[in-house]
C-alpha cells in the first residue's frame, strides 16, 4: 500500500513537469510498455486530470491510474500535429488501453493508374496521395476485381501490366476476341482511348444516365453507318450496365457526393462501430470495428472521446469522402480539428453532419440496423469462442484465459538454414501481423532445443508486444524444458508453456469408452500429458495454432533454401544482373535446366546475348565439376 501510495505521489510530481503545451502523452507499465497513448492542447493540464479526487474520474480511469508506472511526453507544435502523432503511435505501439482498429488487412480500393499515357484500373489496399483516382473502399477485393473486370470488358480497358505492354508487339488475345482496345501497338489513339476512361470513371462516379445516353448514341450511330459489329458490341455494354445497376442497393438517384455514414451499437461487452460506404446514392459496402473495451451507454464514457479517436484511426489510411454523417454532435471544435487533421495528411477536408434532416436520418438507420445486427453476431461468436478458451484454460491449469496464445516452431533440412516461426493467435483465431519470422544465428547444426532457447530469448526481450497467456511449443518435455530455461533466464517465469506432441503410435492412451486425441501436451512438473477428448471443439484451435506455426516455419525455410541455391548458382556472373536472372529463370524453370539448354537456347531469352549465354554456360558447368570434386583447368 506504502509502495502504491509512492508511486503515485510520484507521478503527480512527474506531472508539474510537463510542459503547458501541445502534444502526446506516453503513459507505460512497470515493464516500461506503452499502455496507453493521449493528444492534448495542454499536456500538463490533460494529465493532471488523470489524477483528481476519485470522485471526480470515472472507475475506467481509476484502473488505468493503477496500472501506470512512468509518463513520457513529445511537444508538438500545434494541437493538429498532436492528433497525427497519436495516430501514428497507436497504431506502431498498440497501447492496451487505447482504441485499437482491428482488421486483418487494408480495405481494398480501385485504382486508377490516372499518370500513365494509357491507364488501367487495378485492386489496390492502401491509399497515397500520388495523383491517382481511389474508388472505395469496398467490402471485398473479390467485389473489387468483379468491378474492374466489369468496367474493362464494358468500357475496353486494358487488364494488363506496363511491364507487359511494353514488350508486345502484337495484339493480345482480349484484343482479339473484342474486350481492349489494343494501345500496346498503337491502335487506338490515345484521345479515344482516353474517352473510354473518362466513360468508365462517370459510371464508378455514379453518373448512370449520362454513360447510358453516351453509348446508345454510338450505338445508333454505328447501326446507321451499318457497323453492326460494333452496334452488337456497345448494344452488349448497355445490357451489362443495366444487370449490374439491378444488383446495388441505390438510396438515392440525385446524391453525386461520396459520403460515410458511421453509427454504433453496444452495451458492457463492447461497442461495435458501423461505418456505411454510399458512393454518388449507391451502397458499395459496409465496415464494422468492434471495442471491446468500450460501452457507449456508459455515462463514463464520452463520444467526444472515444469517436473522434476512433475517426482520427480509421481515416488516416482509408478516402476521406465529402460528408461524414454522425450519429451525435461532436462539436464544431472538434469538427474544425478533424478537418485540418486530413488537411494536414493531404486528404479532402470533409464535411462532418449529425443526423437530422430526413434523408440523413434514413441513412443513420440503416446503418444502426447494420450494427446492431453485425454486434449480435461478433457477441455471439465471442461467447463461443470465450467458451473454448475456458476449455483450454481449465485443462492446461492456466491462471488466466489464454485470450493471447503464441507457438514456436524451428525447422531445418540436415541442419542447414535453421529458421524458427512465431505465430500468434487471439480470441481464438490468427493474428498474421503479429506473426515473426528468425533465423537462427547463434546455433551450428541441427540442435532444436538451442534454437528454442534462442528464439523465446529474442521474443520476450521485445516488451512492445502484448504478452501471451499461453506460449505452445512444438515438441515434447524437452524442447519445453529449454524453452523454461530460456524463460527463466530473461526473468519471465510468469509466461505459462505447454508442450504438444502427438502420440508415438495410434492407440497410445486409448480408453475403451472414452476417445482422446492423439495430441498430447506436456505441463511443467507433471510427468504424464495432458488429453483433450476427440471430439473436443477447443483442441481444433491448438492444432490449428501448431499447424499454422508449422506451415509458417516450412514455409520461410523453403524460402532461404531457395534464395541461398539462386545465389550461388547464378550470382557473381559477370554481366548477369536481377533482372536477366529473372528472365532466364521464368523462361527455363530452374537453374538445373538452364545449366541443360544450349548456349543459343540461353542467348534467345529476353536481354540475353551469345556472349554472355557463353560466360552463363561456362560458369554453371564450373560449378557442377566443383560440385564433384572435379576441377577443369579450363574453366579456371
Amino acid at each position: 500500500m506504502m509502495r502504491q501510495t509512492k508511486r503515485i505521489v510520484d507521478l503527480k510530481l512527474r506531472v508539474k513537469e510537463l510542459p503547458a503545451e501541445p502534444g502526446v502523452y506516453l503513459m507505460k507499465s512497470n515493464q516500461d510498455k506503452i499502455i496507453y497513448v493521449g493528444k492534448a492542447k495542454d499536456l500538463r493540464s490533460r494529465v493532471r486530470s488523470y489524477f483528481q479526487d476519485k470522485k471526480h474520474i470515472s472507475a475506467k480511469t481509476q484502473y488505468l491510474v493503477g496500472q501506470i508506472h512512468q509518463i513520457d511526453y513529445l511537444i508538438t507544435k500545434t494541437e493538429v500535429e498532436a492528433f497525427l502523432l497519436e495516430a501514428s503511435l497507436i497504431k506502431k505501439h498498440r497501447p492496451k488501453y487505447n482504441i485499437r482498429l482491428k482488421d486483418d488487412k487494408a480495405y481494398p480500393y480501385i485504382r486508377l493508374s490516372a499518370a500513365d499515357e494509357f491507364p488501367r484500373f487495378y485492386l489496390y489496399r492502401k491509399v497515397k496521395p500520388d495523383g491517382a483516382y481511389y474508388f472505395g473502399p469496398y467490402t471485398s477485393g473479390l467485389h473489387v476485381r468483379e468491378t474492374i473486370k466489369f468496367l474493362n470488358r464494358t468500357f475496353q480497358i486494358r487488364d494488363c501490366t506496363d511491364g507487359f505492354m511494353k514488350s508486345r508487339k502484337r495484339p493480345c488475345l482480349t484484343y482479339q476476341i473484342g474486350r481492349c482496345t489494343a494501345p500496346c501497338v498503337d491502335l487506338v489513339t490515345k484521345k479515344s482511348y482516353g474517352a473510354d476512361v473518362e466513360q468508365a470513371l462517370d459510371f464508378l462516379k455514379g453518373r448512370d444516365k449520362k454513360v447510358l445516353k453516351e453509348l446508345n448514341a454510338k450505338m445508333k450511330e454505328a447501326s446507321k453507318a451499318e457497323r453492326f459489329e460494333a452496334a452488337a458490341k456497345l448494344r452488349d455494354s448497355i445490357k451489362s450496365i443495366d444487370a449490374i445497376l439491378e444488383k446495388q442497393i441505390v438510396v438515392s438517384q440525385k446524391m453525386e457526393l461520396d459520403q460515410d455514414v458511421i453509427a454504433y451499437f453496444g452495451d458492457e461487452r463492447g461497442t461495435l462501430v458501423e461505418t456505411l460506404h454510399i458512393r454518388a446514392g449507391r451502397v458499395i459496402g459496409s465496415r464494422a470495428q468492434f471495442l471491446p473495451r468500450i460501452n457507449c451507454n456508459s455515462a463514463d464514457e464520452d463520444p467526444k472521446e472515444w469517436l473522434t479517436s476512433f475517426l482520427n484511426q480509421y481515416y488516416s489510411e482509408n478516402v476521406v469522402p465529402d460528408q461524414i454523417i454522425l450519429p451525435v454532435d461532436l462539436t464544431d471544435d472538434i469538427y474544425k480539428l478533424m478537418r485540418d487533421v486530413f488537411k494536414e495528411r493531404k486528404q479532402t477536408r470533409a464535411h462532418f453532419i449529425h443526423a437530422l434532416d430526413r434523408e440523413q436520418k434514413k441513412l443513420m438507420a440503416m446503418a444502426e440496423k447494420n450494427a446492431k445486427s453485425h454486434f449480435a453476431d461478433h457477441v455471439n461468436r465471442q461467447t463461443n469462442t470465450s467458451r473454448l478458451l475456458e476449455e483450454i484454460q481449465s485443462k492446461l491449469h492456466l491462471r488466466e484465459t489464454p485470450i493471447r496464445m503464441e507457438c514456436f516452431d524451428i525447422s531445418n533440412f540436415q541442419g542447414d538454414e535453421s529458421v524458427a516461426s512465431q505465430v500468434v493467435f487471439e480470441d481464438g483465431a490468427p493474428k498474421r501481423e503479429d506473426y515473426r519470422r528468425y533465423k537462427i544465428k547463434t546455433v551450428v547444426g541441427a540442435n532444436d532445443f538451442a534454437s528454442m532457447k534462442e528464439v523465446l530469448t529474442r521474443r520476450f526481450k521485445h516488451t512492445e508486444y502484448d504478452d501471451p497467456q499461453l506460449v505452445v511449443i512444438d515438441g515434447g518435455k524437452g524442447q519445453l524444458g529449454m524453452a523454461l530455461q530460456a524463460l527463466k533466464e530473461l526473468g519471465r517465469e510468469d509466461i505459462q508453456c505447454v508442450g504438444m506432441a502427438k502420440a508415438k503410435s495410434e492407440g497410445t492412451f486409448q480408453d475403451k469408452e472414452v476417445s482422446y486425441s492423439e495430441e498430447r501436451f506436456f505441463l511443467p512438473g507433471r510427468s504424464n500429458p495432458v488429453l483433450f477428448h476427440a471430439s473436443s471443439e477447443a483442441i481444433k484451435i491448438l492444432i490449428q495454432l501448431r499447424d499454422e506455426a508449422h506451415r509458417f516455419a516450412i514455409t520461410y525455410h523453403r524460402k532461404l533454401r531457395d534464395e541461398k541455391m539462386f545465389q550461388s548458382e547464378l550470382d557473381g556472373i559477370s554481366g548477369l544482373g536481377e533482372k536477366r536472372k529473372i528472365a532466364l529463370l521464368k523462361h527455363f524453370g530452374s537453374v538445373e535446366l538452364i545449366a541443360g539448354a544450349n548456349i543459343d537456347e540461353i542467348a534467345s531469352v529476353s536481354g540475353m546475348n551469345k556472349k554472355l549465354a557463353e560466360l552463363v554456360k561456362a560458369e554453371l558447368e564450373r560449378g557442377e565439376l566443383e560440385k564433384n570434386g572435379v576441377v577443369s583447368d579450363s574453366l579456371e
